[in-house]
């Protein structure tokens, strides 16, 4: 890899997410709840940041791509755990819902993990726009409360999303980080049908 393509905006962007990750952590252990949620919040929106400017300046790679899923991954899972400690009582009367979409949101990397022996770095529209509808939540959650239309729609888009994150799973033979969705996946089958061996 050369240096020049890992050295893009986005992909600083991107990085500076990542060495915030374990600062949002140790607030989660200190206890600092609105701490917890400004770095959170700066977070997220960096993230629909690094994605616009990476498409803005034509400086996706597949590098940037895998960073950006890794630190994706890792912000949403701080997301998630910093419900659990600061917001379990807005979430308990949900909670059965709420154990359902984390089910399947891990069973994404599962089936992945087990299939490719990769961490899935698809970036589908459906978990793109996953991506605005949760950060969108957690922001709300964190600065002014709990929104519970807001949340239903965030684990109905969720449980869509892993679906057709699993299905991919089994349909492609190798991992790629290209992916838009299922579409495009049975279009792009049905084309190589087509094509004479």
């Amino acid at each position: 890899m050369k240096k020049s393509e890992f050295l893009t905006i986005p992909n600083i962007i991107t990085s500076c997410r990542l060495i915030i990750d374990p600062v949002i952590l140790y607030f989660i252990i200190a206890d600092k709840e609105t701490l917890f949620a400004i770095f959170l919040t700066i977070n997220l929106l960096s993230d629909a940041l690094d994605g616009f400017l990476a498409r803005r300046l034509k400086q996706e790679t597949e590098i940037g791509a895998k960073l950006d899923a890794f630190a994706d991954n890792f912000t949403y899972v701080l997301a998630f755990i910093g419900i659990f400690v600061f917001k379990m009582e807005d979430i308990r009367p949900h909670i059965v819902s709420f154990i359902i979409m984390i089910t399947m949101l891990v069973s994404t990397v599962i089936v992945s993990l087990v299939k490719f022996r990769k961490f899935p770095t698809y970036h589908l529209y459906t978990t793109k726009a996953g991506g605005y509808i949760e950060g969108g939540f957690f922001i709300c959650l964190f600065l002014i409360g709990f929104v519970t239309p807001w949340y239903y729609l965030v684990v109905a888009w969720a449980i869509m999303g892993s679906i057709e994150c699993i299905i991919i799973n089994l349909m492609i033979p190798e991992m790629r980080s290209d992916i838009r969705g299922l579409y495009w996946v049975i279009k792009e089958r049905a084309a190589h049908k087509k094509i004479p061996e």
